[in-house]
């Protein structure tokens, strides 16, 4: 069994795939347009070259994504993605490279449980820890 997150951006995923891309090399394993479901009531003009359903590989996690129905307001609450590596310069750069644009919660330091650890939304909201545990 695996749990993968399902991550609605909005109107924003082909933005974010290309953010996540660049900042800890996520790679895109599959794209589903609107304008591809077998259901053409389903396709707007608003959705149509828009992402039904996207997997896009984070090491070894993959994560689901949507720009959904394009309604209403961006907003991600109650989840946090853990993002562990064993390097801490490596945490480092990937804290830097998802805070680009983004809000840090917790600056990167070292803690009782990791040699360095911190908290931050990116700039699409979604929360994120990023560690070096010791």
């Amino acid at each position: 069994m695996q749990v993968q997150p399902y991550l609605n951006f909005n109107g924003r995923c082909e933005e974010a795939i290309a953010f996540y891309k660049q900042a800890v090399g996520a790679e895109t394993e599959m794209v589903m347009r609107w304008k591809d479901a077998p259901d053409p009531s389903m396709c707007s003009d608003a959705n149509r070259d828009k992402i039904m359903h996207t997997a896009v590989r984070i090491g070894d996690t993959v994560i689901f994504a949507s720009d959904g129905r394009c309604e209403g307001t961006l907003k991600f609450e109650g989840i946090t993605l853990n993002l562990s590596t064993s390097d801490a310069a490596e945490a480092e750069r990937l804290f830097a490279a998802l805070g680009a644009g983004g809000q840090v919660m917790m600056p990167m330091s070292e803690t009782f449980f990791a040699k360095r650890f911190g908290m931050l939304a990116d700039k699409f909201g979604v929360a994120w820890m990023v560690m070096a545990p010791k």
